[in-house]
């Protein structure tokens, strides 16, 4: 592969000269155009060799697009509050809105070509990792973001002699050792860094591999390489999804089933909502529960043991008062509940699940969804706020995120709240009737209510496809209150327990 980065390219300074204006000139059109339509963002990785000339590729960048619409990210070390998150969380915290440009100077593939240089992952680990990176690319892609890879490359001669010479950027940060150790290492690199492009190169995030020995060739190459994108990112953008939409849509379908009632019994069909528990039983269960989920939430903090909750479930199911009695039994430094409604138009600028990956809390701390990432399979899917492409392919894009969760050590522990037609209107009425509940009836719920067999199926697709052994869904039966709660808590001790080996 790297033979094709030894050709001995090169660009004289006449040359370089010429290209110049015309290369500045389309940097900065396609730049003003994307920030104009807004409808696109571009994410630059810049990977290679020690020596290649990392930040001085990105200093000429600098000077020639327009840097109120572009952020530069570098990933060192971890800090503190980054280590008390997925491994993902800081590069999602990185990327870039809608309209604006992110260079990534190795993103999310320097952490991965250490570890493998250093033997800290085998080669089944590596591959994994590889289509952890690839998958989110694709997912990135088709929601907006056009990614382009360059890995600089320099010929052995060429990166001895580099090293060899004292520099004080921030892109050679080696000194006599590290030159050393990264010339010693360089043939068991390269096969890595072969291997890493080879299985995270594809249509939406091509590597593009660049001869660094000339600063004049490199600096020109990846200019134009850029500009091409940035004038064709939206054309680019709509190809890709037509030709990806069958993939994406393709399997995982509901059958044709047969007309009979007893052949089409859902998933929640299965909820027996009979269940009732009286006050005294009620009240007696809940403190014991209470108590043990206070001990047992301090346990997780000291344990740095992260726990999602996240609610899902009909409308005046019960979702806020089961929160609040969870919260009831943890100190308030430790939990915070959210609730999502409708992106604002910042989050509309980002990914979908941006807004999710970026409220993700320090370790040992808990948090509550009233409604979480689940609205683009339910309310979107069927009020037609996301088209058949982009709902269908949210199973495998939620899948993916919430395993990427929970092998980070994460608690995830996912409730659909469900009740009856008959229940939900009583409970509707109700709330029209009482001054203190008029807050929660709005003119959204009798409309959606209208939609209940389109939400059912939504529900029942969403639990069938989402429902996995890392991630499973606990079904709730809250047609009586009192039963719903102690079932919630009864479950978040379960899993607590499990978590902190009880």
């Amino acid at each position: 592969m790297f033979q094709a980065a030894e050709l001995g390219r090169w660009l004289s300074k006449t040359d370089f000269e010429a290209e110049l204006p015309s290369l500045r000139a389309n940097l900065l059109q396609g730049q003003l155009s994307l920030m104009r339509e807004a409808q696109q963002a571009v994410l630059v990785i810049i990977e290679g060799l020690d020596g290649s000339g990392r930040a001085e590729l990105l200093n000429r960048l600098y000077a020639w697009l327009d840097p109120r619409g572009l952020k530069t990210h570098t990933f060192w070390d971890p800090s503190d509050e980054e280590q008390e998150r997925p491994f993902f969380w800081r590069f999602w915290r990185s990327l870039p809105q809608k309209g604006s440009i992110a260079i990534h100077l190795g993103g999310w593939y320097r952490d991965l070509l250490t570890d493998a240089i250093h033997a800290k992952i085998s080669d089944v680990e590596l591959e994994l990792a590889l289509e952890k990176r690839r998958k989110l690319e694709e997912m990135l892609a088709l929601e907006g973001i056009t990614i382009l890879k360059f890995w600089l490359y320099l010929p052995e001669k060429v990166q001895r002699e580099r090293l060899s010479q004292e520099d004080d950027t921030p892109d050679d940060r080696w000194g006599n050792a590290g030159a050393k150790r990264a010339l010693k290492s360089r043939p068991a690199f390269l096969n890595i860094a072969e291997q890493v492009m080879r299985l995270t190169d594809s249509a939406v995030a091509p590597w593009y591999l660049v001869e660094a020995t000339d600063a004049n060739y490199r600096d020109v190459t990846v200019g134009k390489t850029i500009a091409n994108a940035l004038l064709n990112a939206q054309q680019s953008h709509l190809r890709w999804m037509k030709e990806a939409e069958n993939d994406f849509t393709r399997g995982g379908g509901a059958p044709n089933l047969p007309d009979s009632p007893t052949a089409r019994r859902s998933l929640l069909d299965s909820v027996d909502l009979t269940l009732t528990t009286s006050k005294a039983d009620y009240k007696k269960s809940f403190e014991q529960l209470r108590k043990e989920l206070s001990a047992l939430a301090w346990r997780a903090w000291r344990a740095k043991k992260t726990t999602l909750i996240v609610f899902e479930g009909w409308d005046a199911a019960g979702k806020g008062g089961a929160i609040r009695r969870l919260a009831s039994a943890l100190d308030a430094r430790l939990y915070r509940a959210v609730s999502y409604g409708a992106p604002t138009e910042q989050e509309q600028g980002y990914p979908y699940l941006w807004r999710f990956w970026h409220e993700l809390p320090r370790a040992g701390r808990v948090m509550m969804f009233d409604r979480s990432w689940y609205g683009r399979v339910l309310v979107e899917r069927v009020e037609g706020f996301a088209d058949h492409a982009v709902w269908s392919r949210a199973y495998h894009e939620i899948n993916n995120f919430e395993s990427e969760l929970v092998e980070s050590g994460v608690i995830l522990i996912k409730f659909w709240l469900h009740i009856s037609p008959d229940m939900q209107l009583q409970r509707f009425k109700e709330r029209e009737s009482t001054p203190y509940k008029q807050h929660k009836i709005t003119d959204e719920d009798w409309r959606n209510r209208e939609k209940w067999s389109a939400y059912e199926a939504a529900v029942n697709d969403m639990v069938f496809r989402t429902g996995t052994e890392v991630a499973p869904w606990t079904l709730i039966s809250a047609e009586d209150k009192y039963t719903a709660r102690l079932q919630v808590l009864s479950k978040v001790v379960e899993r607590l327990k499990q978590a902190l080996g009880d």
